[in-house]
């Protein structure tokens, strides 16, 4: 039943509504206005239009004198109406200037934001808004406009005519969730994923879904789903980009440039997800502002914007636990802070065992049962973020990261009944640090200042205790950059950057043996800069963006220009054209040592160019491809070509009689991507196909060309998600595609004599396939709410359903006791691994 109370307050409710719709609707133009008073009152208004213009007002009452109008156009306008004679009225400014007030509001979480940025264009007029987002000013020219902007948001323009009422105004800024381009492309293959105007793939961590067996947004893992982006070895520390080795990847956090990118020898990725917001994926058509990485840039950013508020999460699998917190510690000043360590130094999980069989296979760490030994083995990484407002135009941010992998071998062995325990150790870290300066000097201009350093790090002492010889390696790299970046925005359409840059390299490589005495360091040191400017255009249907970056290398004296370009048009609603290209160079590359390893671990070490043994690589890429998108079906077709120049044989993993040689050759890849993805309210499901042919080319080899060791010739994977609720979500997929290259020994005559030594008579290289490979995987997730501000999900994920066993690499080693004196080494790939994660977020 209806109270009399509520009838009324129903009723009143109602007639308030009605009335004030009336009312919003009687407001008209006043320029309209003014045309029909001046027929109903037999009168002359005489103003100017520019005046009049974008001023709306509640229509007057009809029957009203000529004087009661006038007075009440004069007091709801902030112009003044003064009669010459009984037929004319001029109309002209009351003030030059007028009062305004507004609230500026977040329109993605109806929030309102603190220092949001009010300027006069023109004047030197300007405010900031308060804890409640409202701001007000006083004497604003009646002509001018205003621009609201704040960081990472859209900035808006209004005429203060706009915001002129006797009630404060809302305005209301979008979210700048891509600087580079705008998102086209908001879910892609699964929520998290979006494609971007200029190709770039665009991992959001935040909103990540469900991909197939996996149990959180690994940042690298995610990546290898993509078509073109292959890991040979399952690693994520060796993921293959259209061919290319994993030493040509530009990885980049939040601007610092990094060495090391996993965990536990490349099973896991070394980022926090949680902290890490976005992740950019460019295959080709790089902006000029990157350098390095002539296969592909992934660009890794944490949060950038204050939220003055207290949040973080934490959640541990059968690997690590983690956590992360944002503290605000003022209104313009915040501090994030992520940390994770792995606990497989205290306790053995199923996962672990199979990580950590499948990282130490058919080495002494393996089978440490046997050799009266014991291993100890943990990860951790941490990172800081300092966010600091100065004010609404200028912003700075700090950041602090360090990676580190730690292996302990002990091995204990008795002679003369006396016990001996010697120790061996492989440590691996990457420290880092960023500072920049953002500053927006007007509503077109703005610059970033920058700078950073990398300290990469490997450490290893073996002892080996046949040859009771003890061997230290030391590979070091140290790069810092100081960078200064602008941009000027002719228009909404029309953007133009131009960027400064320089740099310093230097890797040191030491090698120490006992027994002979032994001892050898090799340090180079590199310094080049760099001058890249490039125009940016989009509107409608069209994306193009045209750069060109000048290297200058001071040791070398040399010049290397690079050209850059990315062009997207859309035909139609369904169709769009891509076109892509790039040249880049990097000073950088691995050296891999299958001879000086260490516990039978291949170990990569960092070396850098000299511009005579090891020469700067040079990569020239094209790509070029259609698009289709109807109802929420998404085609993309992408023929590619790509060859790099300065590639050494040392630094490209050989298994035979090569491997040894100081060779320089190129390889050059040229392929095709498809990718079919279809969507629907609850299900994601995509096919994605790479054929490509990829080989080398080096003068004193015989053959001279051979296929590359990264040639996977076909390459199919396909998955399925399935949202039953919100909440709980499952996907399954798989992988296909051929085996890798490697070379056997000579039939017959297996092994040849080299000196004092027997070693293995290699084939011509590359000239067999390992068997294909196939894999299974699924993931299951499962969201709930502890509380209204704590939420928590979690999640089961299953690599290797079927327990397959893939053969992802094969070589040989001398051993008289097998037959033809060679034995085959087989290295496979994780078994039937499970693996679950719980997480809490507030």
């Amino acid at each position: 039943m209806v109270s009399k109370f509520q009838f009324f307050f129903i009723n009143f409710l109602l007639i308030t509504s009605i009335a004030f719709a009336q009312n919003s609707s009687d407001k008209v133009a006043l320029s309209a206005l003014l045309i029909e008073l001046e027929k109903t009152y037999e009168i002359k208004f005489s103003y100017s239009d520019n005046d009049v213009k974008d001023v709306f007002i509640n229509s007057p009452k009809k029957g009203i004198s000529i004087d009661e109008l006038l007075s009440y156009l004069n007091k709801k306008t902030f112009l003044q109406f003064k009669t010459l004679d009984n037929r004319y009225v001029t109309v002209s400014f009351l003030n030059k200037s007028i009062s305004i007030c507004g609230t500026i509001i977040d329109a993605n979480f109806l929030k309102p934001l603190l220092l949001a940025t009010v300027k006069v264009n023109g004047y030197k007029l300007g405010t900031t808004t308060n804890q409640k987002g409202e701001f007000y000013l006083q004497n604003v020219p009646v002509n001018a406009t205003l621009s609201f902007s704040y960081i990472s948001f859209k900035t808006k323009t209004i005429a203060a005519k706009e915001l002129f009422s006797t009630h404060c105004k809302q305005i209301f800024l979008e979210e700048e969730t891509e600087q580079l381009s705008e998102i086209t492309m908001p879910k892609f293959l699964t929520s998290g994923l979006q494609k971007s105007a200029d190709g770039s793939t665009v991992l959001n961590t935040e909103k990540f879904g469900i991909l197939p067996g996996l149990i959180e947004p690994d940042i690298l893992k995610t990546i290898k789903i993509l078509p073109g982006v292959e890991s040979v070895n399952e690693s994520v520390s060796n993921i293959n980009v259209r061919g290319g080795t994993n030493d040509q990847n530009l990885m980049l956090w939040d601007g610092i440039k990094m060495y090391h990118s996993g965990h536990f020898f490349g099973l896991i990725s070394a980022y926090n997800p949680y902290l890490t917001k976005k992740v950019a994926v460019t295959k080709n058509g790089t902006s000029t502002a990157f350098s390095d990485g002539v296969s592909s840039t992934i660009n890794m950013e944490t949060a950038n914007r204050i939220t003055n508020e207290f949040s973080g999460g934490a959640g541990f699998n059968l690997l690590s636990a983690d956590a992360f917190v944002q503290v605000p510690l003022k209104e313009n000043m915040e501090l994030h802070i992520s940390g994770r360590r792995s606990f497989t130094d205290l306790i053995n999980t199923p996962t672990y065992n199979n990580y950590f069989s499948r990282s130490f296979q058919d080495n002494s760490v393996a089978s440490s049962t046997v050799n009266n030994s014991e291993s100890k083995f943990y990860f951790y990484d941490y990172s800081l973020k300092f966010l600091y407002d100065i004010d609404y135009n200028h912003s700075i941010r700090a950041n602090f990261i360090h990676i580190k992998n730690n292996l302990e071998y002990l091995e204990k062995y008795t002679t003369n009944n006396i016990t001996i325990e010697e120790n061996s150790t492989l440590k691996q870290e990457n420290l880092g640090a960023n500072i920049h300066w953002n500053a927006d000097w007007n509503t077109k201009f703005s610059t970033t200042f920058s700078a950073f350093f990398s300290d990469y790090k490997i450490n290893s002492s073996d002892y080996n205790k046949d040859s009771d010889q003890l061997q230290t390696q030391f590979n070091n790299v140290l790069e810092t950059e100081i960078k200064l970046d602008s941009k000027y925005e002719f228009s909404d359409i029309f953007h133009f950057k131009n960027g400064l840059v320089f740099n310093e390299i230097g890797i040191r490589n030491t090698t120490t043996v006992n027994a002979p005495t032994f001892s050898t360091t090799v340090k180079n040191v590199l310094l080049k800069s760099a001058f890249y400017s490039e125009l940016e255009y989009q509107k409608n249907n069209t994306y193009a963006r045209f750069g060109l970056r000048a290297n200058y290398f001071y040791e070398f004296q040399k010049f290397v220009i690079e050209p850059r370009i990315n062009i997207r048009q859309k035909i139609n609603n369904e169709f769009s054209l891509k076109l892509e290209g790039e040249f880049k160079n990097q000073t950088t590359a691995q050296k891999i040592d299958f001879e000086e390893n260490f516990l039978g671990i291949e170990k990569r070490r960092w070396i850098l160019s000299d511009n005579i043994n090891t020469p700067i690589v040079k990569s020239k890429q094209a790509s070029f491809g259609v698009e289709y998108t109807l109802n929420k079906l998404y085609v993309d077709v992408t023929a590619f070509y790509k060859k790099i120049d300065g590639i050494t044989a040392d630094n490209q993993g050989f298994y035979n009689n090569t491997q040894t040689l100081n060779s320089i050759g190129n390889y050059n890849i040229k392929g095709i991507e498809f990718l079919v993805n279809k969507q629907t309210k609850n299900i994601s499901t995509w096919l994605s196909y790479t054929y490509a042919v990829n080989n080398y080319s080096f003068d004193i080899f015989n053959p001279e060309s051979f296929p590359n060791s990264l040639d996977i010739r076909h390459s199919v994977s396909a998955a399925f998600n399935y949202d039953f609720t919100k909440k709980f979500k499952l996907s399954f997929g798989s992988v296909l595609r051929s085996g890798k290259p490697f070379t056997k020994p000579i039939d017959g005559n297996e092994t040849i004599q080299d000196g004092n030594r027997t070693i293995v008579n290699y084939n011509n290289p590359n000239q067999e396939r390992l068997d294909s490979f196939f894999r299974l995987d699924f993931s299951g997730s499962y969201n709930f709410d502890f509380t209204k501000d704590i939420k928590s999900t979690i999640r089961l994920g299953i690599t290797n359903i079927t327990d397959r066993k893939n053969i992802i690499d094969s070589y040989f080693i001398v051993d008289e006791t097998s037959e033809n004196n060679v034995k085959r080494i087989n290295n496979y790939s994780l078994p039937f691994t499970p693996n679950l994660s719980f997480r809490i977020q507030f």
